[in-house]
């Protein structure tokens, strides 16, 4: 189905995405336009680009949320290439579930839940025995400095910082093969920042391709291999 070489784990083809403001006459916003995007095995791509240059947008439509108007959105799952903009819901939900993994900028969870169980979650799952999948969320936990007198708690009670480091375990425990990373040290410290740069340079290092939104020059510069530049469209026209 595809051409691509082996270390090519996910490619955007001519893709489009818009919106139509129906409260405002069917105005239509273009947004993205013919984006051609590859990402490699171990590779970190940062999106640049001034604020309503469409990053957000073009992440949320790498990850589904958003459907494309046309092209292609190619990931590799399961061996083979997927066209995640024409694939059915069950299938996008398969591969969110096993190789694309999003950490957006705010922890949505349900409340009430310890936030152990919220991380072990995405384990548990997949198949792995509950306790076992707690002790792998309590070490992620604590290596992001969530202290374990927290762990039982439910994250509504933490603060921004401790609730996007439980945000982050609960993206990483996944391991999936791509990750998309949306601020991910926006509302952290600088202690905290270099904690989660290690970590996704870590994963990199094991193959983890990653696409992030990075504002902070210090952090983006050490984890970006290169920068994907986007521009707003009615600034291009």
């Amino acid at each position: 189905m595809s051409t691509c070489t082996t270390d090519v784990v996910l490619r955007t083809n001519a893709l489009t995405k818009g919106f139509t403001l129906h409260l405002q006459g069917g105005v239509h916003i273009p947004v993205l336009a013919g984006v051609e995007l590859e990402l490699r095995r171990g590779e970190c791509i940062v999106l640049s680009g001034q604020s309503g240059a469409g990053k957000s947008t073009l992440m949320r439509s790498l990850y589904g949320n958003y459907r494309a108007d046309s092209g292609r959105i190619i990931i590799r799952h399961r061996g083979e290439m997927v066209d995640l903009a024409a694939a059915d819901p069950r299938t996008i939900l398969a591969v969110r579930h096993e190789t694309l993994g999003y950490v957006s900028q705010f922890l949505r969870v349900v409340p009430r839940v310890a936030a152990v169980d919220i991380v072990a979650e995405v384990l548990i799952g997949r198949g792995v025995p509950q306790e076992e999948a707690r002790a792998i969320a309590t070490d992620l936990l604590l290596s992001l400095n969530i202290p374990r007198r927290l762990h039982a708690l439910p994250p509504a009670t933490f603060s921004g910082g401790e609730q996007q480091r439980v945000n982050l375990a609960r993206g990483f425990i996944g391991r999936h093969p791509v990750l998309l990373l949306d601020e991910p040290t926006a509302s952290l410290d600088a202690e905290n920042r270099a904690v989660v740069v290690t970590m996704i340079n870590e994963v990199k290092a094991n193959g983890t391709a990653i696409i992030a939104i990075c504002h902070d020059v210090d952090v983006r510069d050490r984890i970006a291999d290169r920068l994907f530049a986007l521009a707003p469209l009615q600034d291009a026209a």
